[in-house]
């Protein structure tokens, strides 16, 4: 069985995996229209990101310890990074769940959400560098 130390890291990858690649299944579905599958797949991707990403934020302020100096300085640029993450990836999926639900095509409200999407990939990868940055040079137990 699996303590909490081994889980905690499978928890924080696994947000980043869904959300990167949502986001390259959202950019296919912008230059292969007629495939469906890519702008299907992005939707499910993005609101399982969007789950995974509250347990690893929550696993996140569970799991880590108080830090002081430098290290703090990472630690509260990569909880930021990952409260903006998860504030977009929370109001990208009610957006999608929304024109999923009309079932009515709102082109501009498609761009939105690409946007945000677009915007999303970029804090997940900012987050996870400061992350890394946190494990690899302040050598945090997780």
């Amino acid at each position: 069985m699996l303590s909490t130390s081994h889980l905690h890291p499978m928890i924080v990858h696994f947000p980043i995996a869904l959300v990167m690649m949502g986001f390259l299944f959202e950019l296919l579905s912008v230059f292969f229209k007629k495939q469906v599958c890519w702008y299907f797949a992005s939707f499910w991707l993005l609101i399982f990101g969007a789950l995974a990403a509250i347990a690893a934020v929550v696993s996140g302020d569970l799991f880590t310890s108080e830090m002081s100096g430098a290290a703090a300085l990472v630690r509260h640029t990569h909880e930021l990074m990952a409260d903006i993450t998860l504030v977009l990836l929370i109001v990208n999926s009610i957006l999608r769940l929304y024109m999923k639900t009309s079932q009515r095509e709102y082109n501009t409200l498609k761009w939105i959400s690409f946007t945000l999407y677009a915007i999303t990939a970029i804090t997940v990868s900012i987050t996870g560098f400061y992350g890394g940055n946190l494990v690899y040079s302040y050598m945090l137990p997780l």
